[in-house]
């Protein structure tokens, strides 16, 4: 009798011990729940990161550069943000070393979107023309290095500071002349604005001149420094949802439609399946797998944005990404065997 009580005080004590090893999580998303949030969303609902012993909650976010501030704070331990504004943010914060530690877009949806009715089918055209552009817009944060790169006269181009809300809208009604945005998100958008596909420019900066990473997961320093385990955790199962994702998304739209009231179905499929066709499944990632970065480009972009930005201290591949929390190569490929 007295080994059975033990026993049932053995497996109660485990059961207390594993609960407190559970870590708790807060990842806030660049941007609201739309199709391309599938693969962080689906890796919730399937509890892969409760089998990290991960106690993961999210938010949605309020762009891809605001992210960042709200991460280094400690409000949120992780999330998503653009690569390329860390890099110059970092620059003007030296005292916090916080990193991008999982690349989510391999090829920057950062894009310009005119009218050709409007007279603006390519860079060059948006000169003597109005841009709108929300202040915290990642696609907005490469504009000066869009300019360079295609020798737009940049005092000829006047930039109005819109909402995220207001963009496609204007650009519709013929407010403004052009916007940036992320191509999935802002391109279908604007088609649901009332604008046709042939009379909408996509001006993907990767297709002219800039050769950016897109988004990554980027991490509070101290946090990954007190809790290397779970941060490797969270990623291994944010690779579960890119690859089942990437394999099947008209399933895992789904684990958005429950979360972003009134949306349609069709349209955050075209969202997620633009997303992956144009910018997670590309050859570098089939060829190296999910999350990591080839060192020599993303130095190359680096210095495009020293160009521009003039750093106090130019940083190497190395200060701004850390491939230590990434699982192993097999497990990252993209299309398992």
């Amino acid at each position: 009798m007295l080994a059975r009580v033990l026993s049932v005080l053995l497996l109660c004590l485990c059961a207390v011990d594993a609960h407190a090893q559970t870590t708790a999580i807060r990842f806030i998303n660049d941007w609201k729940w739309e199709g391309q949030a599938a693969p962080l969303l689906l890796a919730l609902d399937r509890g892969y990161f409760d089998a990290e012993s991960l106690d993961v909650t999210v938010a949605p976010g309020t762009g891809s550069v605001n992210t960042i501030p709200q991460v280094a704070s400690g409000k949120y331990q992780m999330g998503s943000a653009d690569i390329n504004s860390l890099i110059t943010w970092r620059d003007k914060h030296p005292e916090t070393d916080m990193k991008a530690i999982f690349i989510i877009y391999n090829k920057s949806p950062y894009a310009v979107l005119g009218r050709p009715s409007q007279g603006v089918t390519g860079p060059l055209d948006l000169e003597g023309r109005t841009l709108g552009a929300p202040r915290f817009d990642g696609a907005f944060a490469q504009w000066p290095a869009f300019v360079v790169a295609n020798g737009i006269l940049e005092d000829r181009v006047t930039v109005r500071d819109v909402s995220f809300p207001d963009r496609e809208p204007m650009l519709a009604r013929g407010d403004v002349d052009a916007i940036t945005g992320f191509s999935f998100s802002t391109y279908i958008t604007l088609q649901n604005s009332g604008v046709p596909a042939e009379d909408i420019s996509l001006m993907l900066m990767n297709d002219f001149g800039l050769d950016l990473y897109g988004n990554a997961i980027i991490v509070n320093p101290e946090f990954a420094a007190e809790q290397p385990e779970a941060v490797a955790g969270f990623l291994r199962a944010v690779v579960k949802g890119f690859q089942e994702t990437v394999a099947n998304p008209s399933a895992a739209v789904d684990h958005v439609l429950t979360r972003a009231e009134n949306s349609d179905r069709d349209i955050e499929l075209q969202r997620l399946v633009m997303a992956v066709g144009h910018h997670i499944d590309t050859q570098e990632v089939r060829n190296m797998g999910l999350g990591d970065v080839v060192a020599s480009r993303l130095e190359k972009s680096i210095s495009q944005l020293d160009s521009i930005h003039d750093y106090a201290s130019k940083p190497t591949a190395g200060d701004i990404f850390d491939d230590s929390f990434l699982p192993e190569y097999n497990a990252r490929l993209l299309h398992q065997p």
